[in-house]
């Protein structure tokens, strides 16, 4: 007998309001933490491979098969899996037919991909890339068998399980990747950790979530699961490519070695994009989700999250920015240092990104999938011929200055009337984001001043950074009721001794002596 597909998820009742935002905050601090974590290893590790193991041309390779597996899992599982986490009702009515769904298209996505992988490395200028990406893209499998279990832990708020699965992955793609890396296997280092982590990924969610793995087929559910998704996946996969599309373009104009340069660059413009980000779209979704039927929480639900993210992401892309060069030869070497070009236009570029990502997720939420399409379309059609023309007119600065472009002339627009049309006024999305805008533009030209008077060494960067946090913490903490909590505090001083000197002198009186049960 067929079953009636489920529906968006419900509003939640005002009675479940405290709970959602008891789960929200829980599963916040977990999913900072998780990614603190993770990102504070992958960064220690990555140190490790780039100072003493890989040089810029190996690390190219290994951004070929990244890159070209980020993309494909946009599209891995057709976008069906966050039915998982937005459909209301039991989620073991549709789980079945959302695993089948999502086993079959990463399936047979991989073994296109293996059949079309000397192609498409050619394409990306490296043909030596073929076999790490047909091992890499092997986690196309793994991470389709995984979506339902790992979906219902998103679902539940469960981040601390998540944490917890996603620290064996990390220990175990970590060893695989130096042991293998040590002895001389270069990118394939990195493709073999990849997969071992991912397996072990698949069995700690198989084992976080039980019942989960178990494949079904339902042709009502499936309509309605592709009529949901299919949109979705069209959008991911043009976002991932809009992100991606400057590696392919480096790799393809440049060659490998520039790519190894750009591809550190960017990871570096990551860091604060990663942690911060990540750790708000891990709950963002599921939030908005719960609210899309209340248009003023969440106006201001996305206003909030929009200006943390901000206020907490601003600083530390300035810092890198402004000290790209001082912070790529500390990091990883001499070596690297033509890395630091692009560093501080992708810097920028990561600030538009998570603006662009927690959009993304809001929009999902609220039903506009259509919007995020032809957004994600327009982004890749206007970017692709830019980036093209920036390298070959230029190097990877151009590139990295070129995506900043087309993202603040042209995306951030579409966005904010998509989010306007959403219920989401762009003056709520201004008033949240002007502070950390002023204050970082502030911090960057004390950095880039007090860098020139001082000069690179150890000490002055540091007095460099410091002061300059000082002064975007002055831009964007409610200076106003610091100066007048401060003066009322002052003016309380002097009264409270007055009343003090006028009071009369009470004798002291003799206090109990405390019980030796209570000492």
């Amino acid at each position: 007998m067929e079953t009636a597909p489920a529906g968006p998820a419900a509003p939640a009742a005002p009675g479940d309001q405290a709970s959602l935002g008891t789960k929200v905050r829980s599963a916040t601090r977990w999913s900072l933490i998780n990614t603190m974590v993770m990102r504070l290893g992958n960064f220690a590790t990555g140190i490790v491979l780039v100072r003493y193991v890989l040089d810029p041309a190996a690390w190219g390779v290994y951004g070929v098969a990244q890159t070209v597996l980020m993309v494909l899992l946009s599209a891995n599982e057709l976008g069906v899996s966050l039915a998982i986490v937005r459909w209301e009702g039991d989620v073991r009515r549709f789980a079945p037919t959302v695993l089948t769904l999502s086993a079959v298209s990463s399936g047979l996505l991989y073994l296109s991909l293996f059949a079309a992988a000397p192609a498409v490395a050619a394409l990306l200028g490296s043909t030596e890339a073929t076999a790490v990406l047909r091992v890499m893209c092997i986690c196309l499998v793994l991470d389709g068998l995984s979506q339902v279990p790992a979906g219902v832990l998103t679902r539940e708020f469960a981040q601390g399980r998540r944490m917890v699965i996603d620290a064996l992955n990390f220990v175990v793609s970590t060893s695989v990747t130096l042991a293998l890396a040590l002895h001389g296997w270069g990118a394939m280092s990195f493709a073999c950790g990849a997969v071992a982590g991912n397996v072990v990924a698949l069995a700690g969610c198989a084992i976080a979530a039980p019942g989960m793995l178990r494949f079904g087929w339902d042709p009502v559910q499936a309509r309605a699961l592709l009529r949901f998704g299919l949109p979705l996946a069209g959008a991911s996969m043009l976002a991932l490519a809009v992100v991606n599309a400057d590696a392919m373009i480096v790799g393809a104009v440049l060659g490998n070695v520039s790519l190894g340069f750009y591809m550190l660059a960017f990871n570096m413009a990551g860091w604060p994009v990663r942690v911060i980000s990540e750790t708000a779209r891990r709950v963002s979704f599921a939030g908005f989700s719960r609210l899309a039927d209340d248009p003023k929480a969440l106006s201001q639900g996305f206003g909030s999250a929009l200006g943390l993210l901000m206020s907490a992401t601003v600083p530390a892309c300035v810092l890198l920015g402004a000290l790209a060069g001082p912070a790529v030869e500390l990091v990883y070497g001499a070596t690297w240092l033509p890395a630091a070009q692009a560093l501080p236009w992708l810097m920028a570029l990561g600030l538009a990104r998570i603006a662009a990502e927690l959009t993304y997720d809001c929009l999902v939420a609220i039903g506009r999938r259509r919007s995020l399409l032809l957004i994600q379309g327009l982004w890749l059609v206007t970017l692709i011929p830019v980036l093209v023309l920036a390298a070959r007119a230029g190097g990877i600065e151009t590139v990295a200055a070129g995506h900043v472009l087309v993202a603040g002339a042209v995306v951030l627009p579409a966005f904010l009337l998509a989010l306007r049309r959403g219920g989401i006024a762009t003056r709520a999305v201004a008033r949240v984001c002007v502070r950390p805008v002023l204050g970082g533009a502030l911090m960057a030209a004390v950095l880039v001043l007090l860098r020139r008077e001082l000069g690179e060494g150890l000490g002055a960067l540091s007095a460099t950074c410091v002061i300059g946090l000082v002064c975007y913490a002055l831009c964007v903490l409610p200076a106003r009721r610091l100066v007048r909590g401060a003066l009322a505090r002052f003016r309380r001083a002097p009264a409270a001794e007055q009343r003090e000197a006028a009071a009369p002198a009470v004798p002291a009186q003799k206090q109990p002596a405390t019980p030796a049960s209570e000492r």
